[in-house]
Parts: C-alpha cells; structure tokens; sequence
C-alpha cells in the first residue's frame, strides 16, 4: 500500500512544465491527437475513467492523454500502473511525480477514497500486446477487477475510447510462453510478452552484424526479452473520444452481474473506438 503523503493523482510542479514544454510539443507534431468528450466527466467526486489499451507499453497514447487531460481538465487524476514499476529506480519517483498508483484493490480503494478518479486500462497487456491486425478490438480479456471496484466504492464508470495509438507500435505475437522463453520478463513479474514488428527486425539486424554469435545472440535476446522494443514509436494520428457515464454498478448483486457489466462497459469503448 502507498504511504500517506504519497500525491495520488496529482502531478508534481515539475512533471506537470516537462509534460507541457517538452512532452506536449513532441506529441503534437508526432500524433496529433484530440481528446473530445471532457464535458461528460463528473466536476465533483470520484469515478473510474476506463479505456482500452494499446502499442506495447501504451506510451504515445499515455503520453497524449496526458498532455491534453493537463490542458483541458482541472481536476486530479491517478493513472493505474503496473506494481512492478514501483518497485524500481527511476519508475518509481517517476509514478510519485505523476500521482500514479499500483493497479491493486487496496490502492483503488485508497485513491477513491481521497475523492481521486482513476484512470483504468483493465485489458493491461492481453490488449497493448495483441496483433496489429486486432488494433481496432478492444478486449479486456475477461477481466472484471475493475467492475468490482466500481460496486465497491459505488462510483460512476466513464469510457473511453482509443483510436489510432496501436499503429505507433506494431505487435506481431502475443503469448504467455513468449515470458518464460525469454526469462527476463517472467523473473520481473510479467505474465505475457509480445513481439513487434521492431523487436523482429532489429534482432534480424543485431544478428546480421558482423560479431561473433557469442556477442551478438545474447545481444539480439536481450533487445527481446527487455521493453526496448516497444519504445520505437511510429507516428501517427492518435483520437481519443469520452463518453457519457455509466451507473447502477454499487446495485451488482452476484458474478453473473458483474460479468454483464463488464461487458456492458467494454461495449461502450468499443462504440468509442468505432465511431467515425
């Protein structure tokens, strides 16, 4: 559990002028995003912000949701992050300089509790890893954590569509054994690896060089087994669209409703990301 003074969902002075001097400049000219739909978020007390997730480790639309929540909103957000990030240097000062917190019920329920929304991608890596050719599915790969969240605190669900992001990364394989093969993933906690289409290539090019094996097999491994793969971003037009809010969660009263409720708001990322 975070520590009491940890700043849920507020962004520190100084990550709030690199988001707006530096990140946002780049991400203009790289994505173009938009960010429609901020009139359908509650002015006043807590909810869950859900989308869908994309391109590896999602940065280009992590980063362009970013910049124009901080631009258009001004109110406390806490983003959901991996826990293992929290755990290591320099990701972990990186998560208290943007108020971010561990994707756990205890944290959840801390952040709700303070009146902080949370920003949620319940598809996590099933859906940043799946093919390119899957970019417009949006599939949270049957996970009802965050439904049970929501009828916890009894807080609003707002969807939120992505469209765009999951071509600045492109994800050819997706599979649990992919973690163990390459060990270094499964070690740090990781259930799922992926490869993309930069992963494939530039181990091809590290094992075209002109070294011995003994140097650059272990090279080219690396450059799978570690997330350098998924930071080579290809521009590209990223949209981001919110919709009206969903209620009636804190009234779920068995498993079979909360499994219809999952589906319910999955279907309304999903008319998010379809819609023209």
């Amino acid at each position: 559990m975070l520590s009491a003074d940890w700043p849920i969902g507020r962004r520190s002075p100084r990550a709030a002028r690199v988001t707006r001097r530096v990140v946002g400049p780049l991400v203009r000219l790289l994505f173009r995003p938009t960010l429609t739909g901020v009139e359908h978020l509650p002015t006043e007390g807590p909810y869950l912000l859900v989308a869908n997730h994309s391109a590896g480790l999602g940065l280009a639309e992590l980063a362009s949701f970013a910049v124009l929540f901080l631009a258009q909103v001004d109110r406390p957000l806490a983003g959901f992050a991996h826990p293992v990030g929290f755990r290591f240097w320099p990701f972990h000062q990186l998560h208290r300089a943007l108020g971010s917190v561990p994707s756990t019920y205890e944290d959840a329920r801390e952040a709700l509790a303070r009146g902080v929304p949370l920003l949620v991608f319940p598809g996590g890596d099933h859906e940043t890893l799946r093919p390119i050719w899957q970019a417009g599915r949006v599939d949270f790969g049957g996970r009802r954590g965050f439904i049970r969240v929501a009828q916890a605190a009894g807080v609003p669900i707002v969807p939120m569509g992505i469209r765009g992001s999951h071509y600045t990364v492109p994800m050819l394989v997706r599979a649990r054994a992919l973690a163990w093969l390459l060990v270094l993933p499964r070690a740090l906690g990781v259930k799922r690896w992926g490869l993309s289409l930069a992963g494939v290539l530039g181990a091809a090019a590290l094992l075209a060089l002109g070294l011995p094996w003994g140097v650059k097999a272990p090279l080219a491994f690396l450059w799978l087994a570690l997330p350098f793969q998924f930071f080579c971003l290809i521009p590209w037009t990223i949209r981001l669209r919110i919709g009206p809010p969903l209620t009636g969660f804190d009234q779920i009263e068995d498993e079979d409703g909360v499994a219809a409720a999952r589906d319910r708001v999955q279907a309304a990322v999903q008319a998010l990301v379809s819609a023209p």
